[in-house]
């Protein structure tokens, strides 16, 4: 257990350190106002600490700098929200100014502003839409050639899929295929259902129609692209302003990895509630292993949730980022959920 006065000691490092990026001395945090210790009592705590695995000593310098286990232990128990400014406060707000503003729009314009007050990368993810339900599955005919899919959620979201439909194909073959097809994969997940398609599918078609096989082959391969998730980024190449990213070959690593969260968003966005910290290898992934990722969930309807990713270093300005994060989630969210719900 740290005594008290290590516990002084690796705060007011950890908070050093955060706003300058040195490498902290006993001499430097003795002339701290809130350090009533001397540089030779300092330096003998900070070899304890640094011991303990709480602090680590750089190769350029006879300083310390917080190791992850410093930062954890920082995070879950030194860790408490700074009061944001009223300028701060207003520049969130300015989101809603507009009389008519759309969803879409006070979601970018919330990473944009997010990335731009805590000059890190920030990601927003609607719900993810592939967890939902499905509720009704039916297909309307748009023309003799052309229908038209329907597949409905639990959480009310609708997804519509053009097919083609052979000439010889009778309507009725087609209604009773999609009568079976409802009801076997009500209450089945979106991302379940292009293997529920094909077994349906198989099961039914040497009773029909065999051109019915060429109309859900179709329709298979479009559910089975999904429906995208809204993905939102803020301040994309803020990360490579931090001085921890001068070494290009770190630095194009996760430039490298950046790319791919495009495609892939929930390699460092899982789907979770609450608010998570993830601290350096705490993120399993060599490109992150300088960088820490605070998630918070945030809701824009009934059941509607979302979640906000700040990424920045290990040495991010945490209380700033939860701060910012407990704004944004909570009146912020109250405000697009008026928005949502005016639809």
């Amino acid at each position: 257990m740290l005594t008290e006065r290590q516990l002084l000691i690796l705060q007011v490092t950890v908070d050093d350190f955060i706003q300058t990026a040195q490498p902290v001395g006993s001499r430097q945090l003795s002339k701290k106002q809130e350090m009533p210790y001397s540089p030779a009592t300092i330096r003998n705590e900070m070899a304890d600490l640094e011991e303990m695995g709480y602090l680590e000593k750089t190769h350029t310098s006879s300083g310390r700098v917080p190791s992850q286990k410093g930062y954890r232990y920082y995070v879950d128990n030194m860790l408490s929200p700074n009061q944001l400014s009223t300028s701060e406060i207003a520049k969130l707000q300015s989101v809603f100014a507009e009389r008519r503003v759309e969803t879409e729009h006070v979601i970018r314009r919330s990473a944009e502003l997010l990335a731009e007050l805590t000059n890190y990368t920030t990601i927003l993810l609607g719900e993810d839409i592939q967890r939902h339900r499905v509720r009704k599955f039916s297909m309307v005919p748009l023309s003799s050639e052309n229908a038209v899919a329907i597949i409905v959620t639990d959480n009310g979201h609708v997804q519509n899929k053009l097919v083609s439909i052979p000439s010889d194909v009778k309507m009725e073959d087609l209604e009773r295929v999609v009568e079976e097809i409802n009801a076997r994969v009500i209450g089945s997940y979106l991302f379940e259902l292009p293997a529920i398609l094909q077994r349906v599918m198989h099961q039914l078609i040497h009773q029909s129609n065999s051109r019915l096989l060429e109309v859900f082959e179709t329709l298979t391969a479009e559910v089975g692209k999904g429906a995208e998730e809204k993905v939102v980024y803020g301040g994309k190449m803020q990360l490579f302003n931090q001085p921890e990213f001068s070494d290009w070959q770190k630095a194009r690593n996760l430039l490298e990895f950046m790319q791919q969260l495009e495609d892939h968003p929930r390699l460092i966005v899982p789907n979770s509630s609450g608010l998570s910290i993830r601290i350096g290898s705490e993120n399993e992934m060599d490109a992150m292993e300088s960088c820490s990722i605070v998630t918070a969930t945030y809701s824009f309807g009934e059941q509607q949730k979302g979640q906000i990713a700040i990424i920045g270093p290990t040495r991010m300005d945490y209380r700033r980022v939860i701060s910012l994060l407990d704004y944004v989630t909570g009146d912020m969210a109250k405000e697009l959920a008026k928005i949502f719900n005016t639809k």
